[in-house]
């Protein structure tokens, strides 16, 4: 489903009631939220919306966990984490149990975390196959999503839930949730602004399906939906905008 709003501010606003009435909505049927957030530009004013009234007082903090798309493999006190943004503007705002809060860094190697991320999710969600109520992307202008960048191994990942590698052009490692288990969720949610995105995401949304140039289009839930939200400036180059 895409939706196309003015600005991010609107985008936003919806994003934010999107989380309040699918966090409710999990709790009501089984008791608790499980979300991946998203780093980057995109989330932060989502974030600090969800972080005041009256969006902080409908959010079932108690029963919500938290895990993320992807990292950057720096330590958590690092300006380049998407847990330390998510953090700075939400997270250290609002009543979440921190031992519900699972970062994706720990003072180990990459690989052997990934490993160690993925048993985590397997006891968090225990014999049932792995599903998020909830998992919100961004999408760069080469059409990434997550740690899922252009010609890389891992967009060939068919069994794993959490793969690190090393991204060369970054010169740094990156960890991140595999497009399986990204598919499993319930909801997935997309923000995306910017004209300079609008090239990419024609691709993804109308152009020829080359998910090795454009791993966006590998998102394509089995169960669930998901849903683009979009300013008018990213979506200028799709046919259905106009």
């Amino acid at each position: 489903m895409l939706q196309i709003f003015e600005d991010k501010a609107q985008i936003s606003k919806v994003a934010a009631e999107l989380f309040v009435k699918t966090a409710q909505e999990a709790v009501q049927q089984h008791g608790r939220f499980t979300v991946a957030l998203t780093g980057g530009s995109s989330p932060v004013q989502l974030y600090n919306l969800l972080a005041e009234s009256p969006y902080k007082e409908q959010v079932p903090w108690q029963q919500t966990h938290i895990f993320w798309g992807d990292e950057r493999w720096v330590p958590l006190t690092d300006d380049k984490s998407n847990a330390k943004m998510a953090m700075d503007t939400l997270l250290s705002k609002v009543p979440v149990p921190k031992a519900q809060i699972y970062p994706m860094w720990a003072d180990t190697e990459p690989e052997a975390f990934a490993q160690q991320y993925e048993g985590t999710l397997q006891q968090h969600f225990g014999q049932q196959a792995p599903q998020f109520d909830l998992i919100l992307l961004g999408m760069g202008d080469d059409g990434h999503t997550a740690s899922l960048f252009p010609g890389t191994e891992v967009l060939q990942e068919k069994d794993s839930w959490v793969k690190a590698y090393y991204l060369e052009p970054q010169s740094m490692y990156r960890i991140t949730l595999t497009a399986p288990l990204i598919n499993r969720a319930k909801t997935i949610c997309f923000l995306t602004f910017g004209s300079n995105k609008a090239p990419a995401l024609f691709e993804v949304l109308e152009g020829e399906r080359n998910p090795e140039k454009f791993p966006s289009q590998l998102i394509q839930p089995q169960n669930g939906e998901v849903i683009w939200f979009v300013d008018e400036a990213a979506a200028s180059k799709l046919s259905r905008s106009k």
